[in-house]
């Protein structure tokens, strides 16, 4: 007696990747069109996997390049921009044989996605550290030399020290590892990429916890950005204490 649909629909959602192709050719001769869909879809699945695996290889090419250092750290920030809230930077240490699907610049990425992935970047890095700076000290030096500082943090948070970073555009001052800055490098570095995710995350949650301490702003929602309904509540209640004041004149 044939297997029902059911029961070969279980069996392929139960197979591992290895045996996709198995079970395709297993039931090629099924004729029942429940059964030739399931294939369909199993080999669908597994093209959009080649797809994205090559996606990531080509994410890959700075630390193939670099692959004579064992310890790449990826480096960016996230926070340069908004009215308040303070700017985080994430330093993150992959190792060489580790696979993220889905791993890509954060801006690409839905918040779900992004919390998935932070998950696990965080269990699979040989190291992950993230650098904050409040809005006070970015008011005190400007937010270029703030997001260095943060950048700085990071990286001497990390537990180990890193052979080279590979850096989202900028050259870090006053460290003394060597640096590659790459431009639009968290689309092309899976290093850089992980450490967008980090950064963002981290301030993200940072952002939602802050609107519960000074509602009214719509932190969880802008992450302190100057979005319409931001600036309208700017002017209607005043600063927060987490607003940036040199960001802000314009503005009241």
């Amino acid at each position: 007696m044939s297997k029902s649909i059911a029961q070969i629909s279980q069996e392929f959602s139960q197979a591992g990747e290895d045996r996709w192709e198995e079970l395709c050719a297993l039931y090629a001769g099924d004729t029942r069109a429940g059964v030739q869909n399931l294939i369909a879809r199993c080999r669908k699945k597994k093209a959009a996997l080649e797809k994205e695996r090559e996606r990531l290889r080509q994410m890959r090419k700075y630390e193939r390049e670099y692959s004579r250092y064992n310890l790449i750290c990826g480096i960016d920030e996230a926070g340069r921009g908004p009215l308040a809230g303070p700017v985080a930077a994430a330093a993150v240490i992959l190792p060489g044989d580790s696979e993220i699907l889905g791993l890509n610049d954060s801006k690409k990425l839905t918040a779900k996605k992004r919390e998935l992935l932070y998950d696990e970047i965080m269990e699979k890095a040989v190291a992950a550290a993230v650098g904050i700076v409040s809005p006070e000290r970015i008011d005190q030096i400007n937010i270029l030399q703030a997001t260095y500082e943060a950048m700085r943090k990071a990286v001497g948070s990390l537990g180990v020290e890193p052979e080279i970073l590979l850096n989202d555009a900028v050259t870090i001052p006053e460290l003394a590892i060597p640096q590659v800055p790459i431009i639009k490098g968290d689309a092309k570095s899976v290093s850089i990429a992980a450490a967008s995710i980090i950064a963002k995350v981290t301030r993200d949650r940072m952002m939602m916890e802050y609107e519960e301490r000074y509602p009214g702003y719509g932190f969880a929602s802008n992450k302190g950005y100057g979005s319409a309904e931001h600036i309208e509540a700017l002017r209607r209640l005043g600063p927060s204490p987490i607003h940036r004041k040199s960001f802000i004149g314009n503005f009241i």
